[in-house]
């Protein structure tokens, strides 16, 4: 048995030495739909009620670069997310939330440098600097091309805004995490865990590429990588899952890119309980699934934690079930003793079993990637997005066959009564939403929006860094998707090369 302390390289145990014994994992329940005002009133509600970090997930106009009164964007505004479309949407969804006290983790990838801009804009509004700045922007593009969909422009010129914000956050806002790279949507595509550990780590490796050949040092920039994983159904393999990702992460940054700084070596991590393992049948049986994928990330050692709400697979959250999730891990937290024991399957012969062939499964995945040119090249090719298909595709047919159980779903089936008081977006929110968005594009200053925007598209055709232009161009009150389309006239717009 390995002689490894929690805190000590390569990390399998944990990267801090007491874990929780000195501080708890950040309870940051996700939350984002209607418009700014209505998300506004989640954050207070779960803050309140305990909850130690933001989250914000945003509706799918705001993440595809349109604004609200974009055509693309019609009954779609607000619907699976809050919608955002300018600074001033932004200063009302933080109205009266501590900027400077809270950090902030935002879901949003190809717009990413934007959102950040619109937050460091309102800081700067409210006197607080952008150095006190604390939070995180998923601005993980990659995932995007293999799992989920919200990109916008071709994954070469989307790596070079991605470093282009790492460089910038290192100078102006340098207690944010640059990048969440996520292998959550991964897994939800239907990937093995073996799978998630691989392509989420390979995508980190081009990330970190990208970086060092856009001259950046990487132990300026590395400390300031996270992670966001999934924590699905299989209770031991997803402890064993969260080790083995950190073991490799370790060894690539070290041995791989000579990194000195120990930080640099850390794989930090936020989770998420698996929101695909949620049924709309039985729904109060989620409160197990969730509970149980809680659990693992917690003795796997998650930094910060998302537990999903029993009616997710209806609708968003009602107060109460986002309540009930997140007391779900103050019970954890509080009652059942974890926190007490860093890594508290260390030792045992079935997880670190588990941890080794992960390990080994992920490495060899890894290692087919490198053979490709990387993991751009291999998206490229649609060895990823192949590799999840057939992934998904063999679960399914177990869960077909009942070869795999889902309680309520292909066993123990119940005839049942349809589920009441769902959240539901109000209809007249996305009128309202555009009309202002139109009152506020009519009362500005249009030659300096247009000179702001020209200046961005001059730097984007060229090669210097984008995100001060941008930060100027919000700041002019340019909106989202004025400055979305000038990036398209740039870099233009990525067709998915369909895999079969």
């Amino acid at each position: 048995m390995s002689t490894e302390r929690p805190g000590q390289f390569p990390f399998t145990r944990g990267i801090h030495p007491t874990m929780y014994q000195g501080r708890l994992w950040t309870m940051r329940q996700y939350a984002g739909f209607g418009d700014a005002a209505d998300t506004n009133r989640r954050f207070k509600y779960l803050l309140e009620k305990g909850q130690t970090g933001l989250s914000c997930a945003f509706d799918l106009p705001t993440q595809m670069g349109y604004d609200s009164d974009h055509p693309m964007s019609a009954g779609e505004v607000g619907k699976v997310g809050v919608a955002i479309s300018t600074a001033e949407d932004m200063a009302t969804l933080l109205d009266g939330l501590p900027l400077g006290q809270v950090s902030t983790s935002m879901t949003i990838n190809a717009t990413a440098g934007t959102l950040l801009a619109f937050y460091c804009a309102v800081a700067r509004e409210r006197g607080i600097a952008t150095s006190a700045l604390r939070g995180t922007i998923q601005n993980d593009v990659l995932k995007e091309y293999i799992a989920r969909g919200t990109y916008i422009y071709p994954p070469r010129p989307s790596m070079r805004l991605i470093t282009d914000i790492f460089a910038w956050c290192g100078d102006e806002v340098s207690q944010w995490n640059t990048i969440s790279i996520s292998g959550y949507h991964i897994r939800e595509a239907g990937s093995t865990a073996a799978q998630e550990i691989a392509f989420t780590l390979a995508d980190g490796i081009a990330y970190v590429e990208a970086a060092v050949a856009a001259g950046l040092d990487v132990d300026a920039f590395a400390p300031r990588l996270s992670f966001f994983f999934n924590a699905h159904n299989d209770f031991l393999e997803e402890i064993a899952k969260f080790r083995a990702a950190r073991r490799i992460w370790a060894n690539v940054m070290r041995e791989r890119f000579g990194a000195k700084d120990p930080k640099s070596w850390m794989l930090r991590f936020h989770t998420q309980t698996a929101g695909s393992t949620l049924t709309a049948q039985q729904v109060d049986n989620n409160v197990v699934r969730v509970t149980l994928q809680a659990l693992a990330a917690v003795m796997g050692g998650t930094q910060s934690l998302h537990t999903n709400s029993k009616d997710e697979a209806l609708a968003l959250p009602t107060e109460s079930s986002a309540r009930l999730a997140l007391r779900t891990q103050q019970v954890i937290a509080y009652e059942a003793g974890l926190a007490a024991h860093p890594d508290p399957f260390g030792g045992s012969y079935v997880v670190e079993e588990i941890t080794d062939r992960l390990e080994g499964a992920a490495n060899r995945l890894i290692a087919e990637i490198d053979a490709l040119g990387g993991m751009v090249a291999a998206i490229e090719r649609g060895f990823p997005q192949r590799e999840i298909q057939d992934s998904a595709y063999a679960a399914q047919r177990a869960v077909d066959d009942k070869k795999a159980i889902v309680v309520g779903v292909n066993g123990f089936v119940e005839s049942e009564a349809p589920v009441q008081g769902l959240l539901r977006v109000d209809r007249a929110l996305e009128a309202a939403q555009v009309a202002r968005l139109r009152a506020f594009k009519a009362n500005r200053d249009a030659g300096a929006v247009r000179d702001a925007l020209d200046s961005l598209q001059q730097v984007a055709a060229g090669t210097g860094n984008t995100m001060p232009r941008v930060l100027a161009a919000v700041e002019a009150k340019a909106t989202l998707g004025e400055i979305a389309d000038t990036l398209r006239a740039v870099f233009g717009v990525y067709h998915e090369n369909v895999v079969v």
